[in-house]
């Protein structure tokens, strides 16, 4: 008998449009029902970190993940330094989740050039995983150099002990290199716009890059975030939806750079993402929100009563998601009585079908085959042999530019 293996997550994601500080209460309540994790996002508004923070501390058993800590906000070791302090003031809660944002973020709020996203993002996460073990970061790389060369810089070590051996890392990713690079590196998945229906082809590239470490999707958390929106007719929950799905769809990227677009053009609604995608560079925002497929919206979304999202649930989790992060959505999130609500259904939901893991938390042993490196190779984090310092130093990889 296959023990059920699905847990939820929450999403509360980051402050606008009437989504702030009000709905951080909802991270007690997913506490309270049982829900596994509960993740915040950052953009160019609230930062991640913070509401981390007040979340980890007002509350005792869920785990707090980041979805995700923008990888061009921060250097890698001020990143090591932000999990190893969060990872101890919750008491070893915490899911450092990572991602490159996109171009216009990237250069146009941080300043930092956009170029060789799958090689910056390689070397970061080597990076961090080496301060989190209290290596002295020495490191010569394509993208980062450490300490810099002709300088004062000295080669430091992280001067705190986090109270796991190791922090699981999650990766955002979207384009198939990226998803290779994900399997490859990280211990989890975050996507976007996950469809059940669509989701082989995703897992291809996915499952090449854990067989390059050593591994298989056993024990590796795929966490996409999936907008709930409860009630009778599935069809008028979708509309809920469409202002969510019309800006990434529509305003994250330009015409020729929004992979959130080319990812809707896998999945076969192409034409219907390019339409949404020009009335929104146009400002017709109500245009582009009539213009997103209601197909595409329940595809990616659970819709409707208990009985139709238990369904719903069903197929992601056959689909191999292994934790659904719920995102009540409406205009920001809908009122706070509306979205407890939401929660107590989902949690009902997975229970009618029979979904629920009994351990709220992935079950990756984090041991074993580093990501990303040899099989006999152990992972940054993991007991080493007593005398034995790890002193590779990757080179990263330019060859691709598929960050999404």
């Amino acid at each position: 008998m296959t023990l059920p293996t699905l847990r939820l997550g929450l999403n509360l994601g980051y402050w606008v449009g009437g989504n702030d500080a009000s709905s951080l209460p909802l991270a007690s309540l997913a506490e309270e029902l049982g829900y596994s994790a509960v993740w915040v996002s950052e953009a160019y508004g609230s930062d991640a970190v913070t509401l981390l923070s007040w979340i980890a501390a007002r509350t005792s058993r869920i785990d707090v993940g980041s979805a995700v800590l923008q990888i061009p906000a921060r250097s890698p070791a001020m990143t090591a330094m932000t999990a190893a302090t969060l990872d101890t003031l919750s008491g070893g809660r915490l899911r450092l989740g990572l991602g490159v944002s996109g171009p216009q973020v990237s250069e146009g709020w941080h300043g930092v050039r956009f170029a060789s996203p799958l090689g910056r993002t390689r070397e970061y996460i080597d990076l961090v995983r080496r301060a989190l073990h209290r290596e002295r970061l020495e490191y010569s790389g394509r993208h980062f150099t450490l300490p810099l060369p002709d300088g004062p810089g000295k080669a430091l070590a992280l001067t705190i002990r986090p109270p796991r051996e190791r922090i699981p890392v999650y990766l955002a990713a979207l384009g198939p290199r990226n998803l290779e690079l994900a399997g490859e590196i990280a211990d989890g998945w975050l996507p976007v716009f996950f469809s059940p229906a669509h989701a082989a082809q995703q897992l291809e590239p996915l499952k090449a890059g854990l067989a390059k470490s050593g591994r298989t999707l056993d024990g590796f958390d795929i966490a996409p975030g999936v907008p709930l929106v409860t009630g009778a007719d599935w069809r008028v929950c979708a509309r809920r939806v469409r202002g969510y799905a019309a800006l990434y769809l529509g305003g994250m990227g330009g015409r020729a750079d929004n992979h959130y677009t080319q990812l809707a053009e896998r999945m076969g609604f192409g034409a219907e993402a390019r339409a949404v995608q020009e009335r929104f560079l146009a400002g017709d925002y109500p245009g582009a929100m009539a213009a997103v497929p209601l197909e595409f919206l329940d595809a990616t979304s659970l819709l409707g009563p208990r009985e139709r999202i238990a369904e719903r649930m069903t197929a992601f989790s056959e689909a191999g998601a292994t934790t659904l992060n719920v995102m009540p959505v409406g205009p920001g999130l809908p009122g706070p009585d509306r979205a407890a609500e939401a929660l107590r259904i989902a949690v009902e939901a997975a229970e009618r079908a029979g979904l629920l893991a009994s351990d709220p938390r992935p079950g990756a042993p984090l041991s074993g085959p580093c990501p990303g490196a040899p099989a006999s190779d152990p992972c940054p984090g993991s007991p080493r042999p007593h005398g034995v310092h790890d002193t590779r130093h990757s080179q990263g990889d330019t060859r691709t530019h598929d960050h999404a």
